[in-house]
């Protein structure tokens, strides 16, 4: 999906890692919230609580999941985080994504 539609944005930005990652919340109408971001190059380690969808809207990254060893990932891809996980990212280029969180 290209388009996000019936939606509110919130405003303020969610700025981690001196703003090499940031990310706009956008809740859904039917409830659901998603958050549109950019990372920059460079290797950051993120923490969950609920399950995620990671889709991958431009860019090339290595993600190392729990359990499993490092991947590399390039446009267009996706991915799924558990919830209450931890998963570290190497960004190789400017990558932009969608997360969309699952609600249990």
């Amino acid at each position: 999906m290209s388009e996000i539609k019936n939606a509110s944005i919130v405003k303020e930005a969610n700025i981690y890692y001196d703003g090499k990652v940031t990310s706009r919340t956008v809740n859904l109408s039917n409830g659901t919230t998603q958050s549109l971001g950019i990372m920059l190059p460079g290797a950051y380690t993120f923490s969950t609580a609920k399950a995620e969808i990671m889709e991958m809207l431009s860019g090339e990254l290595e993600i190392k999941l729990p359990g499993e060893e490092w991947k590399t990932l390039s446009t267009p891809e996706s991915f799924n985080v558990p919830a209450n996980a931890s998963f570290d990212l190497k960004i190789k280029t400017v990558t932009d994504y969608c997360c969309s969180y699952i609600e249990s």
